[in-house]
């Protein structure tokens, strides 16, 4: 069992940037290490679409609309990910939620709340 929290989310203004955290915790029992961590966001009236995720290698994937914009990147030894979001637009308005992989089963947290205004 994989407990996700997320934390970081708040208000910014366009141009503004934030820094979104999310820690697993796993149990002690486990012989197996969390795999993928990603970011995912909803926004008011859409599907939940992904923002970027990252391997325990590093390696990386992002949606198109948050390329050159925000970076993905994680510590493996603490089993967490941030997501360091620079030039925020109203768009980027969304709950976004922390996604951890351990073996065939995936995890989610409960979500943190960001808000871009004008």
């Amino acid at each position: 069992q994989v407990q996700v929290v997320e934390s970081g989310g708040g208000l910014v203004q366009a141009g503004g940037s934030l820094r979104l955290s999310c820690a697993a915790s796993l149990s002690i029992f486990s012989i197996v290490n969390i795999g993928d961590m990603g970011w995912y966001r909803q926004g008011p009236g859409n599907q939940r679409e992904l923002v970027a995720t990252i391997t325990r290698g590093g390696f990386t994937n992002y949606g198109d609309y948050v390329k050159g914009r925000f970076t993905i990147s994680r510590e493996n030894a603490k089993d967490t990910v941030y997501l360091q979001m620079n030039s925020l637009k109203r768009e980027d308005t969304a709950v976004y939620y922390c996604n951890a992989r351990l073996g065939s089963g995936q995890y989610w947290g409960q979500g943190t709340q960001v808000t871009v205004s004008s």
